[in-house]
Formats: structure tokens, sequence, C-alpha cells
């Protein structure tokens, strides 16, 4: 009778578990598959700082099975524009682009946006004022990347500096060091990862290859979701809340910095 009453247990459990599954709402939120060590693609999986905290908000969202679905930057943007995606992350918050983008969640981690330059450029003057100190100058950027600032983008658009995209940070900081471009803009963590992993690759980058310039701004990365085809998504307003209220605990509880902190020795 015990051993039935035991066999019974188990076959309700893994048909409680299978309904239970079977009843999660299925969710894909694209991520930028080139943005290391924050969100990127390794051995055909998603990874990186962002990947690691929204594995573990996930998991503990009651009503929902999520994947994460790495994709060019530029290409999630659109996706998300048409409707055709629901969430991406990490976009930085700007009031007056990306309409197509509403609500961004909480801020996830915060990022500093600095300027590294090739030493050549700056042995001769310092630079310290944003952009203005670096008018002349070809300044490189990761494809679809809208940092730097209003006066940035006004002063790309009058001529008084180039800009130059690369579709990630890998190629840009090879481009930086061949100088075919003079300075490149992005998160410091982000640039010194990459460094870090081409010199680990054997890739030649003196210590006094380049510069840290300037540092134009703290941002904070987001998921930002469509606010397009809404009535694909019937579930958007509760899966924006649900995803806050456990991404705060997480914070609260110092976790979100504990797996930030695990990448920075590896730097």
């Amino acid at each position: 009778m015990h051993r039935f009453l035991a066999v019974l247990s188990v076959v309700f459990l893994l048909t409680f578990s299978q309904r239970n599954y079977a009843h999660l709402i299925e969710v894909t939120i694209y991520a930028d598959n080139a943005y290391p060590p924050y969100s990127y693609v390794e051995d055909g999986m998603a990874r990186g700082v962002y990947v690691d905290v929204l594995n573990i908000v996930f998991k503990r969202m009651e009503h929902y099975h999520v994947t994460i679905k790495p994709v060019p930057f530029k290409r999630g943007l659109r996706l998300i524009e048409a409707g055709r995606g629901f969430a991406i992350f990490p976009p930085y918050y700007y009031a007056n682009r990306r309409p197509y983008i509403s609500p961004y969640s909480m801020p996830i981690l915060d990022e500093d946006v600095v300027v590294y330059c090739h030493s050549d450029v700056m042995k001769d003057r310092s630079r310290p004022n944003w952009p203005g100190d670096f008018y002349g100058l070809t300044i490189g950027i990761n494809e679809a990347f809208s940092i730097g600032g209003a006066a940035f983008w006004q002063a790309k658009e009058r001529g008084k500096l180039r800009v130059e995209t690369a579709s990630n940070n890998r190629e840009n900081i090879l481009k930086l060091r061949a100088k075919r471009i003079d300075c490149y803009i992005n998160d410091r963590l982000s640039i010194q990862w990459e460094i870090a992993k081409l010199r680990e690759e054997g890739v030649k980058i003196s210590k006094d290859a380049f510069t840290l310039a300037v540092e134009v701004s703290s941002e904070r990365g987001y998921i930002g979701y469509t606010n397009q085809q809404l009535e694909s998504y019937p579930f958007k307003d509760d899966f924006v809340a649900e995803f806050d209220r456990v991404l705060m605990d997480m914070q609260n509880r110092g976790e979100v910095d504990s797996i930030l902190g695990s990448y920075t020795p590896k730097l």
C-alpha cells in the first residue's frame, strides 16, 4: 500500500509539473549578440552579465517560460519597431528616440560611457570637453548605438566630426589599433573586456596604445518593450510588472552586483 501511494505521488508530481509547464506563457526576448561582456554569443549560446541576471529573473517569474534569442542589435530594434518582437535588451533610455519602445523596464545595470583614443591623438593635448575637443576627428561607434549625447550627434550632422560605425566592439578596437579611427565611444567595461580578450588571443596591443580621453555619461541598460502590434502580446502589462518586481528583489538582495562583480576579475 505504501509503495502504491509513493508511486502515485510521483506520478501526480510529474503530471502536475508537466501541466504547470504546459500552461506557462512562451515569450521570446531578443538580446544584443555583440556587446561583451554584457550580452554576446559564445558557442551558439547567449552569454554575459545581462544574460546571467535575466535568466535568474525569468526563472522566478511563475507564469512565463522565456527564451533569450541573441541577434544583431540593429536587426533586433527593427523587429521591435515592426512589432514582430516583444522586447529587447539592453537599450539605453532615450526619451526622444525609438518611439516604438514603450515602456522600458526598471534599470538593470549602470554603465559608464567613455571615449578611448589612439595615444597618438592624445600626445599633444588633453581633450576634457566632449564633444568640442574632438572636432576634426573620426569617432568609432557600434552599429545602431545612440550614445554620446545630443551635442555629439549635432556635431556629426554639422560636419564638425566624423562618425564611423562597425558591427561590434572587436571590429572597432581593431580599427582603433590600426588608426583607421581616432577614437572609440562605448561602455568602459565593454572596451576593457574586449581589449583583454584580444590580448589573450595573441593580438599585440601595448598598454599605452590607447588612452582614456573623457568620461561622457553614466547610462543604464533596460529591457525595451514594443508598443506595436499589441494584440500579439496580451500578457504585456502583467509581464512588465512581474519582471520589475523580481528584478527589484534581486537588486535589493545584492544579487545583481554580485553577478557584475564576477566579471571584473576577467579583465
